[in-house]
């Protein structure tokens, strides 16, 4: 496998967006889609964390966010210069579907960042997408609430699923040098998820055994620092397949964790769980 050199360097020549203090990484677990309309625990605390910036940290000039939802052949950024609000579920009421996230796109930046980053598997520049996504519910439905004015740049970064853990955490490493140019990295998924043992009204703090044991071992390795433990997570065998019947929502973890670096505090909140089998759990470097 080959990858980029995650320093500053990397990003050096950018036009687009000037050097900034150093940004945080967030990682979202984002659950159900109706947490983005809903008056829960999960929306307030979105809005917290967005009304930081600008008062304790530093306000975005880009967000870059990878969402569990945008799985593609290789490796893309969203390059258009008005993405759309996608609804890319069902069986939700309407004023879920009337929701829109204006943000504008970045196509400059996402053209720059594009030929920085290298693909893992091939060494190749990440893609540009100009026509075909643009905000799924695992960026707006988060964004949203923490920034609803939706004056901020955002992209998207897709996820190769054909490729393993461990090249997902290779590309966050890429990202780390963004950083220091004002980009607020997203990761949008879930720790544990696994919609086939849903059940529907049960509380935050009840789960199954085997959903509490994987989201405690990966709580341990993200206090602990241990960021490139997180890729080996299918090496717990049955326990990381009933946490993860597919990893699409795991994935973004791996990106936000290659962003962070052993300097960042590291801050847990909403770790609870949504109907027994999806963690809410989710992190702040920085």
């Amino acid at each position: 496998m080959t990858t980029q050199p995650a320093d500053a360097a990397t990003f050096d020549n950018l036009k687009s967006l000037k050097r900034s203090p150093k940004m945080p990484v967030i990682f979202v677990g984002h659950g159900s889609p109706m947490n983005a309309i809903g008056d829960n625990e999960y929306r307030r605390s979105w809005q917290a964390l967005g009304a930081e910036f600008g008062a304790k940290l530093p306000k975005p000039q880009l967000i870059l966010c990878i969402s569990a939802h945008w799985i593609t052949r290789g490796w893309w950024l969203t390059g258009m210069e008005k993405p759309r609000t996608i609804h890319d579920f069902g069986g939700f009421p309407d004023e879920l579907f009337a929701q829109q996230y204006p943000a504008p796109g970045a196509p400059a930046a996402a053209q720059e960042i594009g030929a920085g980053l290298r693909a893992p598997d091939s060494n190749k520049p990440v893609g540009l997408d100009k026509d075909e996504w643009g905000y799924d519910h695992g960026t707006w439905s988060v964004l949203k609430p923490m920034f609803p004015k939706a004056d901020i740049p955002v992209i998207q970064l897709s996820m190769d699923y054909s490729r393993p853990p461990a090249e997902h955490y290779a590309l966050g490493r890429q990202l780390r040098a963004l950083r220091e140019r004002g980009v607020l990295i997203v990761g949008s998924g879930n720790i544990v998820h696994n919609l086939r043992a849903a059940q529907r009204g049960v509380a935050s703090n009840q789960a199954y055994d085997w959903a509490i044991e994987f989201d405690r071992v990966v709580a341990g390795q993200l206090e602990s620092g241990k960021l490139d433990m997180l890729s080996d997570f299918q090496k717990s065998g049955q326990l990381a397949q009933l946490a993860h019947p597919t990893h699409d929502h795991y994935l973004p973890l791996l990106h936000a964790a290659g962003a962070a670096d052993g300097k960042d505090k590291v801050r847990t909140f909403n770790d609870n769980f949504q109907s027994a089998s999806i963690s809410m759990r989710s992190v702040v470097w920085g």
